[in-house]
């Protein structure tokens, strides 16, 4: 009786069926298999084995099914904002930087087909190629599942950012924010210093906000603007984490001063007068 030969190519297979499975229950929706391959095969890996289909049409639809459930969400839950502050805050959170943050919940990175050169160079972890593919992989559930089915599963991965960022006042301009923030607390006005790598169809900027010579903070974007407002956000969130830290430890200072005091008064009404 002869035993089962397992080749490569269905080893290959089994494996990458396995890991489409382990994807699609984190997505919480099947999507069918040759719409996954593609979404998750980027440019780099179809370049390096004769010019398959990349993720790019997928990607493209993805944005544009993503850009409009946040902007209905945002148009909805803030029915006194204007359109400027509404586009600010549907900015915050569709970006490259939330989009990625989004994508590493899910594990994304282990899953995309990429070439050798961007396996070599952290691929898996860079913040465009995780925006990238998980746009793409939202305009494959649009396109197997429909719109309902895209929509929800968009509320389930960006309904928690779209809330923090709301409570937090996110998006409205985070440099204007910042500015505000470093006068309450005498620190100067920040400055932005911004580089940039990258072939000019696509480019990464890289900013850093500066205070009084400190850096507080970094951002990365696909333009200089998105950069520097991912950079003054970090770096609001910094320096407000410290200021909320001196206030409260001020705080319980005050309360401990309060508290002794209290004590010495209590023990000196219990204390017999000498008269007596």
């Amino acid at each position: 009786m002869r035993g089962t030969v397992s080749t490569p190519k269905k080893n290959s297979a089994d494996n990458q069926a396995s890991s489409h499975t382990l994807l699609e229950g984190r997505l919480g929706y099947k999507v069918e298999s040759a719409l996954l391959v593609r979404a998750l095969t980027h440019r780099s890996y179809a370049y390096e084995n004769g010019g398959l289909p990349t993720n790019e049409r997928l990607e493209f639809l993805g944005d544009s099914v993503l850009g409009l459930v946040v902007t209905d969400t945002l148009y909805r839950t803030h029915p006194d904002l204007p359109e400027g502050q509404l586009a600010k805050l549907r900015a915050a959170v569709v970006n490259s930087r939330a989009l990625a943050e989004v994508g590493r919940g899910l594990d994304l990175g282990s899953f995309i087909r990429l070439g050798r050169g961007e396996e070599g160079t952290g691929g898996r972890d860079k913040a465009s190629i995780l925006a990238d593919t998980l746009e793409a992989v939202i305009g494959a559930v649009y396109l197997d599942q429909g719109l309902d089915a895209a929509s929800e599963l968009v509320h389930r991965l960006f309904d928690p950012l779209i809330e923090k960022s709301s409570n937090l006042g996110a998006g409205l301009d985070w440099k204007t924010s910042l500015q505000e923030l470093t006068a309450t607390e005498g620190l100067g006005v920040p400055e932005y210093l911004v580089t940039e790598t990258g072939p000019d169809h696509e480019k990464t900027f890289t900013a850093a906000a500066r205070v009084g010579g400190v850096s507080y903070g970094t951002g990365t974007g696909r333009s200089k603007k998105e950069a520097e407002q991912q950079a003054a956000e970090s770096a609001w969130r910094a320096i407000k984490g410290a200021a909320d830290e001196r206030a409260k430890a001020a705080a319980e200072a005050e309360e401990a001063v309060q508290a002794a005091e209290a004590r010495a008064v209590g023990r000196s009404a219990d204390t017999p007068s000498a008269s007596a």
